[in-house]
């Protein structure tokens, strides 16, 4: 007996649901909380059977991987912003810059607070988000290398990446805490994230003529 072949869905279709799925899940995310999220809540919120957001994702951590996977790749975009070179006098103007970006999004996205600074307790989301945090702090020492000349920093630890996590734990405190990131702790945050770069940093840095 001769089978026909089930043509597959176009490739913009199925990243259209994928993207409805995953605009459901950060409003019930940022609604609810982790602990609030289910593939039965998701579905109903994108108006989609359960069995169409279980053929993308099989889990709610799976999904909440996703939504992580998300939430960096918009901590990148920032960090590929354009910086203007001429009014960085001192790294860390470059510094204070970075975590002032990275501090509008976690203030504009309550999904990437409840993902990144609450105690959910999900080893998956933990761990993508450790080895995002690594990407991060990889992008973050090329960005001051552009315009800094860096001393020889060690190779068995990722500084940025820890410096950031390191920040992060303040901010967590606050969202704990106060449910936000407070201006008082926002501040704290970024005194701590310099602190931990001034290890490794001297107070100061050659800048570079131009950009690389």
């Amino acid at each position: 007996m001769t089978r026909t072949a089930t043509p597959r869905k176009p490739r913009a279709r199925s990243q259209a649901r994928i993207d409805s799925i995953l605009d459901a899940a950060r409003t019930l995310l940022a609604a609810e909380g982790v602990a609030g999220l289910s593939i039965y809540g998701v579905a109903e919120r994108a108006g989609i059977p359960p069995s169409s957001v279980y053929h993308f994702f099989a889990s709610v951590p799976a999904l909440l991987q996703a939504l992580t996977a998300d939430v960096h790749a918009a901590f990148r975009a920032c960090l590929q912003e354009p910086i203007d070179h001429q009014a960085l006098n001192h790294w860390r103007d470059l510094s204070r810059l970075v975590e002032q970006r990275m501090l509008t999004l976690y203030e504009q996205d309550a999904a990437a607070r409840q993902l990144i600074l609450t105690q959910h307790g999900l080893t998956e989301v933990t761990q993508a988000d450790r080895q995002h945090d690594v990407e991060l702090g990889d992008l973050m020492h090329k960005l001051f290398n552009r315009h800094f000349e860096l001393p020889k920093l060690p190779e068995d630890i990722d500084v940025f990446a820890l410096a950031m996590e390191l920040g992060d734990r303040v901010y967590a405190r606050s969202v704990q805490q106060y449910g936000q990131i407070t201006p008082r702790l926002a501040e704290e945050g970024m005194r701590v994230f310099d602190a931990y770069l001034g290890l490794y940093l001297p107070p100061y840095l050659p800048k570079r003529e131009a950009i690389r």
